[in-house]
């Protein structure tokens, strides 16, 4: 069930920066006024320059609950007008204006029809999907999550340890394609994924997942294409595109 929760401009404080990949960057708000989201929501992040130009971005939330702690994951876009700052420029106390929390259909709660989850993820386009993981691991919840991630090379994973972590402690099947790289033993070569790999590593469509798919737009809609291929129900494949920063 999707919490209905107001929406407005609050004052974010930057408490926290950690590299996530070498052109990425986890940053931690701290947010007063913030009401909480759920699992796969959204916000924007407005710069306004010393002139007076503003440029606003939409950045989805890598945390949820209820708190006023707020997660994001930026990678950085080259000659974009907002994520270049946030990943080289942005400083611990800085202040930042966030609009949000933004979006009731690309979102996972605990509290949702019990069914399988698959979560299908290019990119940085795991970024929302690790939200519904980790609400997921939090919450005990009893649905069957998996997820396909597909990443260029073994140091360009978003989340490595925890999503580990979540597959360790039995919440999450994790399953990886490497399109460039992959690691030391890996049995399979890179490349891109494939309908056949979507097929073994996939819930089945007779199980009736609801399926979330993350990513550049010509990965969300050649997944979302092979799925409904697949006999998958066009209504529980959820998707979400990403574009310029």
């Amino acid at each position: 069930m999707v919490t209905r929760r107001p929406t407005g401009w609050h004052a974010a404080k930057v408490t926290a920066l950690h590299p996530e990949t070498a052109s990425a960057r986890r940053i931690e708000l701290e947010v007063p006024t913030w009401p909480g989201n759920d699992p796969g929501a959204h916000l924007d992040i407005r710069l306004t320059a010393p002139d007076g130009y503003q440029a606003s971005r939409s950045y989805s939330i890598a945390s949820s609950g209820e708190g006023t702690r707020v997660v994001l994951a930026v990678d950085e876009v080259p000659n974009g007008e907002v994520s270049p700052f946030l990943v080289e420029d942005l400083l611990v106390d800085d202040m930042l204006e966030v609009h949000g929390p933004l979006g009731s259909y690309f979102i996972w709660s605990p509290d949702s029809e019990e069914r399988p989850v698959q979560l299908i993820a290019g990119g940085s386009g795991v970024v929302p999907l690790f939200a519904m993981a980790e609400a997921h691991a939090l919450a005990g919840d009893a649905s069957g999550f998996r997820m396909l991630y597909s990443v260029r090379t073994p140091a360009d994973r978003f989340f490595a340890s925890d999503l580990e972590g979540f597959a360790a402690h039995g919440s999450l099947q994790l399953d990886y394609v490497y399109t460039r790289q992959t690691p030391a033993g890996w049995a399979v070569p890179p490349g891109r994924i494939t309908r056949e790999v979507l097929e073994a590593a996939a819930w089945p469509a007779e199980v009736r997942p609801i399926v979330y798919v993350c990513g550049p737009t010509p990965f969300v809609e050649t997944v979302a294409g092979w799925l409904t291929e697949l006999g998958h129900d066009p209504r529980a494949v959820l998707t979400e595109r990403f574009g310029g920063g």
